[in-house]
């Protein structure tokens, strides 16, 4: 019975272990697009060093930083728990193996000293010899072959068994020297997190001490931050409309135009799905969290939803969708397959903005130099829609935003981490 619980036990361990090395590929992953990302900080960083940086420039690209090293710290741990999960189950195999080899190698010790005395050729003849009769003789003869078997498989299994040993070992060390590395890189990030917030510090001290200087760019910003919101509220609401519209002109039935009115009567700021729509966000749904980044390299400059504002940490900017910072011309790749709608102007200068519907999901790529793609043009995932606009002052930033009807999602739960 404990030999039972004990296989049962390790059979949990070893199903547990297949999943801590699943979610290992998935932190290295993670890891790896963290560091791409801080590379491409980095990148843009030291080509604009030549150039004049406002405080802003400074202090958004150092919260860029700090949240980046936050997230690869904490990646990094993450990391290490399950290294010492591992370890602590390899060492329990070790363990393991560790007490069958001993009981074993005792086992086959005493086997081979009752062979030593029972060696004699002789001895073995009388045995069979000394049998009451035939039958008895022959199960004799039938031992002895079995009792030989016996030892080779024993000799096999210990071999086996030290094979698995000496491996399970190799996997051990190999496992704390990673342990140890990803220790240090750790605290080598926790070092450089600290110097920057440090310098984060001393430049929103140097701002408190002269707001006023500062608070029309305070005041720029939150306006540009509301514009944007207004332009993309107004831009999704217009694509419902066209889409439920082209949805009612393509019904072949009376009863499925009739579905779609009731529909758009009931939720006009919702998509009518038709059968084909609901196949294509379903599909898009499926597919959260491996969608790929709608720019080949770049990082999150300013992330979803409500941010303390970089010069007065009392205010919040709300971003509906997420800004990417990336080099000055730029592709930018539809993330899924769908249909282009209108393409807009934004007012005041020559950049677009491009959505691209996925059922009753929307894509939406906000400040475009130049478009490769027209209305009602079919794109597949990865295709290429355009480049990134660069501003005045240098910065090449993409707003992109994923949205269900007029519900903003968070951008960063739906692409590849």
């Amino acid at each position: 019975m404990t030999r039972f619980f004990l296989t049962i036990f390790l059979i949990g361990c070893t199903a547990l272990s297949w999943g801590q090395t699943d979610q290992q590929k998935k932190l290295e992953q993670r890891k790896a697009q963290i560091l791409k990302e801080m590379k491409t900080l980095q990148g843009l960083v030291k080509s604009e060093s030549q150039k004049e940086k406002t405080v802003v420039s400074k202090i958004t690209e150092n919260i860029a930083k700090i949240k980046l090293s936050e997230k690869l710290i904490n990646t990094t741990q993450k990391q290490t728990k399950l290294l010492t999960d591992d370890i602590y189950l390899n060492q329990l195999k070790i363990n393991k193996l560790n007490r069958e080899l001993k009981l074993l190698k005792e086992d086959y010790a005493n086997m081979v000293v009752k062979a030593y005395k029972n060696r004699s050729e002789q001895s073995r003849i009388m045995f069979i010899l000394s049998s009451e009769d035939f039958l008895q003789a022959y199960k004799r003869v039938q031992y002895m072959k079995q009792y030989a078997s016996f030892r080779k498989i024993q000799g096999d299994e210990i071999r086996n068994k030290t094979l698995q040993l000496e491996e399970l070992n190799r996997i051990l060390g190999g496992q704390k020297e990673v342990k140890e590395k990803l220790v240090t890189q750790s605290e080598q990030e926790k070092e450089k997190l600290q110097k920057d917030k440090e310098e984060q510090e001393k430049l929103v001290k140097a701002i408190q001490k002269d707001k006023k200087k500062y608070a029309s760019e305070i005041k720029k910003m939150q306006g540009e931050a509301k514009d944007i919101d207004r332009k993309i509220d107004k831009l999704i609401k217009d694509a419902i409309a066209e889409a439920n519209r082209k949805a009612a002109a393509k019904a072949t039935t009376a009863e499925e135009k009739k579905e779609i009115a009731a529909a758009v009567k009931a939720e006009p700021n919702k998509i009518a799905l038709t059968k084909e729509g609901k196949l294509i966000a379903d599909n898009f749904k499926a597919n959260k969290g491996r969608l790929p980044w709608p720019v080949k390299e770049g990082y999150i400059s300013v992330p979803y939803g409500d941010q303390p504002h970089p010069l007065d940490r009392t205010l919040k900017i709300h971003n509906s969708g997420i800004d990417i910072t990336t080099n000055p011309g730029t592709a930018v790749r539809a993330v899924f397959a769908g249909e282009v709608g209108k393409i807009q102007l934004i007012q005041g200068s020559m950049n677009k903005i491009v959505y691209i519907q996925h059922g009753n999901y929307l894509t939406v790529y906000y400040n475009l130099a130049s478009i490769n793609v027209k209305s009602g043009d079919k794109v597949n995932a990865n295709e290429t829609i355009g480049t990134v606009a660069t501003s005045p002052s240098g910065k090449t930033v993409l707003k992109f935003c994923v949205m269900q009807n007029t519900t903003s999602l968070n951008p960063s739960s739906w692409v590849a981490q």
